[in-house]
């Protein structure tokens, strides 16, 4: 049985046959081929990679590549992992996702995977970075058919015995890569084509595949008869309304569950408060925290997940129009406080404020909530790093460390008392949407939202719910040093939330 990646077939097989071209994961200082690499290689082919090696034309140095020809004893490809010391499953998935990158640059065979010496959890993470990084966005490319490639198979040999337990890791991130690919390709797709209503439409789609998920649309007739102020604010000066879309997986499970909210704008031109229009075609990429969402209910569905899940995404275009909201203006939100709007280009923290008083609703066990929302932020922390806020210190570790588990650091920052005060510090509303000054505006966006996170059951005396708040703006796109990634959105922290919800008990 074989795992599907978008072009890829992975299979595992304890056979050492070679099937195209050969890949050959060494550490930095391998000088001779190892034993367990030689096995049925030909005389030729190996006599020229030992050359390669003795010779220190290819040094193993994590993420480099070489391709050998042998003539009749074949090809094949090296692929660094770096120090042995070092080669970590982190080492192994950017090993495999660097030979998918060279290998799409030669259209080349299929490929045969042979590792020495590598546990089951590094072999599942070579195959996981070769899924990750098996994607390309071509919806809009018009293709020769000789340029057209077929789904490429790609088999990896392991030792007898190993294989179920391989096969049954390399399906899981099979699964949840897909849940990547999902959210890279809502992010990629064009505004003309990935709007409020077409968002929820293909999640209602989505959901039809799968008995035990179900999907809600509150359309903008709905949302204002609710009194979701800060998504019809935002969404109203488009001719394309906004909404807000419910996942619900596992919903008759008893107890509480994790829920997640993600900021949907579709595109932003910052309204009434006009973006420069420079690298404003990039605003498409603004609805990375409804692509995080959405892609992590695929991830979890399509691994067969048994537990309770709630996602939120409030799906909205900010557009300048006769008819948008205006800075100056002030809103009542679905908490029924009221936001002073002094700039409209600060939209994502609006409708996160109606998303984040909706989670309370479902009495979640903790609400996590994703948006490309500050350009302060990736001034912060570049493109290397998520933003991390939370209302409680251990649960932002948690976060934390789910990140560091799969490579996606989330770096945790302030929520001072000083920013909810400023906050505040409105004279005609409960709250106003920008800070009292450029600094510290990643910050002071967190403690905006933090504003809108009800306390347990809605009760005023009570503890609020555990939450926490994740900037996703430098690393949703722009990433150039995520190995996963050859261009547009990256799909970041899908994989994070899998590994953090699937382990919250463990």
């Amino acid at each position: 049985m074989g795992v599907i990646g978008e072009e890829m077939q992975i299979s595992v097989s304890p056979s050492h046959n070679i099937d195209g071209t050969l890949v050959l994961p060494l550490f930095e200082g391998t000088d001779i081929v190892p034993e367990a690499h030689a096995t049925g290689l030909h005389v030729a082919l190996k006599g020229q990679i030992n050359r390669v090696l003795a010779e220190g034309d290819f040094k193993g140095k994590a993420k480099s590549t070489m391709t050998l020809f042998g003539g009749e004893g074949g090809k094949a490809m090296l692929v660094g992992l770096g120090k042995e010391e070092d080669a970590d499953a982190h080492a192994y998935r950017k090993a495999g996702a660097a030979v998918v990158a060279a290998r799409k640059k030669t259209h080349g065979t299929d490929l045969t995977v042979r590792f020495s010496g590598a546990s089951i959890d590094c072999m599942g993470a070579f195959a996981e970075g070769m899924l990750l990084r098996d994607y390309s966005y071509d919806e809009y490319k018009m293709q020769k058919e000789e340029d057209k490639e077929a789904r490429r198979s790609v088999r990896i040999t392991c030792d007898e015995g190993q294989e179920d337990e391989l096969e049954a890791l390399v399906n899981i991130h099979s699964g949840v890569a897909s849940g990547v690919h999902l959210s890279r390709d809502l992010g990629n797709c064009p505004p003309n084509d990935m709007y409020p209503e077409a968002f929820s439409d293909m999640a209602w789609e989505w959901a039809k595949q799968y008995d035990n998920v179900e999907v809600t649309i509150i359309n903008y007739e709905h949302a204002m008869k609710a009194g979701m102020g800060g998504l019809v604010a935002v969404g109203m000066g488009s001719s394309r309304k906004p909404c807000m879309v419910i996942f619900e997986m596992n919903k008759e499970k008893p107890g509480r569950c994790p829920l997640l909210v993600g900021k949907g704008i579709t595109f932003d031109t910052g309204g009434i408060s006009l973006k420069p229009g420079a690298n404003m075609d990039e605003m498409k990429y603004d609805m990375g925290g409804s692509a995080t969402v959405f892609g992590t209910m695929q991830a979890l569905a399509s691994t067969g997940y048994d537990g309770k899940v709630v996602g939120i995404t409030c799906m909205a275009e900010n557009m300048p129009a006769a008819n948008a909201q205006r800075p100056g203006d002030v809103i009542t939100t679905l908490s029924g406080k009221t936001i002073e709007v002094l700039n409209t280009d600060a939209e994502g923290r609006l409708v996160l404020s109606d998303g984040l008083w909706k989670a309370g609703e479902f009495d979640p066990e903790f609400i996590i909530d994703f948006a490309t929302l500050t350009g302060a932020c990736v001034v912060a922390l570049g493109h290397e790093a998520t933003g991390l806020w939370s209302n409680d210190d251990d649960f932002r570790t948690k976060i934390h460390e789910a990140g560091n588990a799969v490579d996606e650091l989330a770096w945790p920052m302030p929520l001072l008392p000083a920013f909810e005060k400023e906050m505040t510090d409105s004279k005609i509303a409960d709250t106003r949407n920008l800070g009292a000054g450029r600094w510290g505006g990643a910050n002071t966006a967190a403690a905006f939202l933090k504003q809108f996170v009800p306390n347990r059951n809605y009760d005023e005396d009570g503890e609020q719910i555990t939450w926490a708040h994740m900037d996703i703006a430098g690393t949703y796109w722009g990433a150039k040093t995520n190995t996963m990634v050859g261009n547009g959105a990256t799909g970041i922290h899908v994989r994070t939330m899998y590994h953090l919800i699937t382990n919250w008990n463990n």
